[in-house]
């Protein structure tokens, strides 16, 4: 089965629990994908689980699979038929649900086709390009700063346009997410300040979609574009979900000396025989957001050399971390970006994650008061 990502009133994908490397879907009635569990991927899914684990998951479905085929195997023949009746059924609901997410991806699609003028028209403003903000626009634009903050107090409007656009406005909007706060290191942000515009275009050929990060000319890479592509499997998964199957990156072309992802240490070898030194250099990677775009891969499904230690962990945690971040861009940050450099939508942000902190509170403290009864 997969574990599908919780939906709530604000469009997020929080992060998948506790599901193995191979892919990833998309579930609740919104685009929201997740990773498939051991049931999806068959046998080679599993080796992604402690020993220890598998062990007792497969001892407690030889268990229950025994006790449901005795059952079964009781029944008369008449009911057995009814049962296989029923199961025609279900599969009949299943083809539904599967449906019922593909057409609301193309859903997804229409409507995201419908706000590209909207797009086209705030990189306008952003960048101090086009027309100028007109009387309408910025009397909507009031009106929404007066609900979202009852002591707003409207701006003058005469004050002649100067044609400037509003500087770091990516950056700041990226840095206001909150896991992109923790991602975005000093030293990328003259990077980023060098960020145009970010884009989402859905894939034509397959289930999928592209973002695209287009820079002005800068001093770190020769790269007008970088692209970062997640790819869904062609079917749904056991809920109905639609599945990740892999994400891309594009190829940054750094210019000398300025790979933001890595760091150039010196180290200082001597000779055992002619006692000389000389100094060795070597590129060791560090925290950058660049690394986006070098994503970790899962092993091949015929990979043997998968191990159950904690590397292995630590990749799965970053591949579902990888497929996070996207959903979060695509979904939240490239719809939202004026509300995310605003911080509006980080306390959004902020709230949901107070309440998922508070769900968790809620059931050590049930757990404690039962310990404190017994």
């Amino acid at each position: 089965m997969s574990i599908p990502i919780a939906s709530g009133s604000v469009k997020t994908a929080p992060t998948p629990q506790n599901t193995p490397l191979s892919t990833a879907p998309i579930s609740q009635g919104m685009s929201r994908p997740t990773v498939p569990d051991i049931s999806e991927e068959g046998e080679d899914g599993a080796t992604g689980m402690s020993q220890a684990m598998l062990g007792l998951v497969q001892g407690k479905l030889g268990e229950l699979g025994a006790r449901n085929n005795d059952y079964i195997e009781s029944l008369p023949l008449s009911q057995k038929l009814r049962l296989q009746a029923l199961k025609g059924v279900q599969s009949e609901q299943d083809e539904l649900l599967e449906k019922f997410e593909l057409e609301h991806l193309e859903l997804d699609k229409k409507y995201h086709e419908l706000r590209q003028p909207l797009y086209t028209r705030r990189n306008e403003l952003v960048h101090g390009i086009g027309a100028s903000p007109s009387k309408e626009e910025i009397d909507q634009g009031q009106s929404q700063s007066t609900k979202e903050d009852a002591n707003y107090e409207p701006l003058s409007l005469d004050v002649p346009d100067d044609g400037k656009g509003i500087p770091k406005f990516w950056l700041t909007a990226l840095k206001n997410h909150l896991t992109l706060a923790d991602i975005v290191t000093k030293k990328d942000e003259p990077a980023l300040e060098s960020l145009r515009d970010l884009r989402l275009a859905y894939l034509d050929d397959k289930h999928g979609f592209k973002l695209s990060f287009h820079f002005d000319p800068n001093e770190f890479f020769e790269n007008e574009v970088l692209y970062k592509t997640y790819i869904y499997k062609s079917h749904v998964g056991y809920w109905g979900d639609l599945v990740y199957d892999k994400s891309i990156g594009t190829e940054i072309k750094w210019k000398e000396d300025k790979n933001l992802t890595k760091e150039i240490t010196v180290k200082k070898q001597r000779n055992k025989n002619t006692n000389q030194t000389r100094l060795v250099k070597k590129a060791v990677p560090i925290p950058s957001f660049f690394n986006f775009f070098d994503p970790p891969q899962p092993p091949e499904d015929d990979d043997d050399s998968a191990s159950y230690d904690s590397e292995y962990e630590d990749l799965q945690n970053r591949i579902e971390a990888d497929y996070q971040l996207g959903e979060d861009l695509k979904e939240k940050v490239i719809p939202k970006a004026v509300d995310y450099f605003t911080a509006v939508a980080t306390k959004y942000d902020i709230l949901a994650a107070l309440s998922d902190e508070e769900d968790w509170d809620d059931d050590e403290e049930d757990g404690d008061e039962g310990d404190e009864e017994d």
